[in-house]
């Protein structure tokens, strides 16, 4: 089947759709059930020893030490989703979360075990985050490269849904799991394990819709004509090393301030200070996800309408204005402060995060394109969320107030800007593999007109 058949059939294109939110859905919750575990009782489970604070600042630690694994799977992937496919490594990724993520859940904890505990957490949570590196980059260009060119940016917004939606489900369960089914020691005691164990469900349910999919039919003509690169991360590196750098700093942008909240920084933060009940905060994160969400939806049709970068700078621009007021409102404003909190959270998250997909497809050459986006995704996973909630977390013990935290996140936002205008828009540009020389040129306001004679082979 052809691109072009493919982009007109409405079936294939509302199957792509829901394979691509349901699998990152899936993927999402796993990786987010772990973050919220973290604020919330790992401290306690498997870093006692260490002592409250210290314990709290290790149990951040293994979310963020999970992320200097995802470049290795985003080489890995991208590798592999170059020369094989992408529908396949979609496949491969998910299992391996899952599995991942069922097995923290049979963990013993350091009481039973000792060090052994904290040693095999870390270790599943590396395998989480090689798992999490090579997922986003498969399911964003199956949804992208199916798209027509005029709907890529609503399309691209697709498995950017599974994030939010990761998240609601995984505080979602977790409050049902605090308030409801084991409130309590129950809680620490056994039920914290349940969300964990769900994942079992979840993996056979992914794995089964990923498996209908088509596969990309740019990667199909690419194969076709043989022109696969052999080491496609050497060509991304070699030539592409700059706009690798921007872009990781636009995502970095977004994912500083993103992980406030999915790391499990805030849900702690306003329990500690407010005194809030964990359920209830588990529940104002959950609606604070559905903004996000619908946030996230209206980005990608703003994306196909402004363009890309204007909808990337209108979310910045909103980031800088609520950094300070967001810790005003969780830190005074009780419940209903957390709620407005997160609303301003989750908008300008929807508005840095919906059209990223899209941007990304399009910056880079198609023979290169899933390493491209894969590793670009994790760097600034890394330079944005690995540490952000150990970070606001030393932050906030070494100065006792918020504002550096707020400042923090300032800069990220001003940073993940200005490399937004160091980026042009794309939007339109033809994926197929016979377009590679146009797509290795003009991605960035300085880009030379050399890189893509080169790429084409003419020099």
């Amino acid at each position: 089947m052809t691109a072009s058949a493919i982009t007109r059939n409405p079936t294939s294109q509302r199957r792509i759709a829901f394979a691509t939110i349901i699998g990152t859905t899936i993927e999402w919750y796993d990786f987010f059930i772990y973050a919220t575990s973290a604020g919330l009782v790992f401290a306690h489970l498997f870093f006692k020893p260490a002592g409250e604070e210290i314990g709290v600042l290790l149990s951040f630690a293994t979310v963020g030490i999970s992320f200097l694994f995802r470049p290795l799977g985003a080489f890995l992937a991208g590798h592999y989703g170059d020369r094989i496919g992408r529908r396949a490594m979609l496949v491969i990724t998910l299992v391996l979360m899952g599995v991942a993520t069922m097995l923290i859940g049979l963990l013993p904890t350091y009481a039973q075990i000792g060090i052994a505990a904290p040693v095999l957490l870390l270790l599943l949570r590396i395998l989480q985050g090689l798992s999490a590196g090579g997922e986003w980059g498969g399911a964003v260009l199956m949804a992208v490269e199916h798209a027509p060119a005029n709907r890529r940016g609503r399309a691209g917004s697709w498995p950017q849904l599974g994030v939010p939606l990761g998240f609601l489900l995984a505080s979602g369960i977790t409050a049902l799991m605090t308030g409801v089914i084991s409130p309590g020691d129950a809680y620490l005691e056994w039920g914290w394990r349940v969300p964990f164990l769900l994942s079992f469900v979840l993996i056979i349910v992914g794995f089964v819709i990923r498996r209908t999919v088509e596969e990309s039919p740019v990667f199909t003509e690419l194969a076709r004509r043989g022109k696969q690169k052999n080491v496609p991360v050497v060509t991304l590196f070699r030539r592409h090393w700059y706009l690798v750098i921007l872009a990781a700093l636009v995502f970095a942008g977004n994912g500083t301030l993103g992980y406030m909240t999915t790391g499990g920084f805030l849900n702690r933060y306003a329990i500690t200070v407010q005194n809030l009940a964990t359920t209830s905060v588990l529940v104002a994160a959950s609606v604070g996800a559905v903004v996000w969400f619908f946030s996230t939806l209206a980005a990608g049709y703003m994306a196909d309408v402004i363009g890309r970068r204007n909808t990337f700078l209108i979310g910045f621009a909103l980031q800088a204005a609520i950094v300070f007021p967001i810790f005003w409102l969780v830190g005074n404003g009780g419940l209903p402060g957390l709620y407005f909190a997160l609303v301003l959270i989750s908008t300008s998250l929807g508005l840095t995060y919906g059209p990223l997909a899209a941007w990304y497809a399009e910056i880079f050459p198609a023979s290169i394109r899933f390493s491209g986006v894969s590793i670009t995704y994790a760097i600034g996973a890394i330079l944005g969320g690995a540490f952000a909630p150990m970070i606001a977390q030393m932050l906030l013990e070494t100065t006792g107030s918020t504002t550096a935290i707020s400042i923090y996140l300032l800069t990220a936002s001003l940073l993940g800007g200005v490399a937004t205008l160091c980026l042009r828009d794309r939007s339109g540009i033809a994926l197929e593999a016979d377009n590679e020389a146009e797509q290795a040129s003009g991605a960035t306001m300085f880009t030379s007109r050399a890189v893509a004679q080169e790429f084409s082979g003419k020099r």
